[in-house]
């Protein structure tokens, strides 16, 4: 089962692409979408949908994983990254079998098995659960792969996917 993590933004979108089978993960991408600051919101969002496209069209995935927001202050960067989620969303729904949304406590939770864990602590799991040389870069990236995992850990515990 091919599943690509998105790790939502307007400046940095991360993704992370793995192969599910049987209990076991293979990475086959990951990396980052991009936007210019200096581009109008409109530009950066079509610019968004651009590259998940591409990465659907690449990969073909089974299912997509997508991290929900959570924001503390900045409610100006709250609204362009919710309505670059939009566009991750409809684009999704557009063009995937399946989409599944994580908050950040469920993916620390499923890939570090304790929902107060930090970054670094999700970062390390993630190079460990994905047998990786080394941390991915940049963060965005590795928090997409996180997702992943978790749509593949919360998935073959419900029984959705077989191993």
């Amino acid at each position: 089962m091919i599943i690509l993590g998105i790790d939502p933004g307007i400046a940095i979108v991360g993704y992370g692409v793995v192969n599910f089978d049987k209990g076991k993960y293979n990475v086959l991408d990951y990396g980052v979408i991009t936007t210019d600051k200096d581009l109008k919101t409109p530009e950066r969002l079509v610019l968004i949908e651009k590259g998940l496209i591409q990465l659907i069209e690449k990969y073909n995935p089974d299912c997509i994983a997508i991290e929900e927001l959570f924001f503390q202050t900045n409610r100006k960067t709250a609204i362009v990254v919710a309505e670059a989620r939009g566009v991750l969303l409809l684009t999704v729904q557009k063009y995937c079998k399946q989409l599944f949304e994580y908050t950040p406590l469920q993916i620390k939770q499923a890939v570090t098995g304790y929902g107060g864990a930090d970054k670094k602590q999700v970062q390390y799991m993630v190079k460990t659960l994905l047998n990786l040389k080394q941390i991915p870069k940049p963060d965005d990236a590795a928090d997409a792969l996180a997702a992943a995992i978790t749509c593949g850990q919360v998935n073959r515990l419900n029984g959705m996917f077989r191993v």
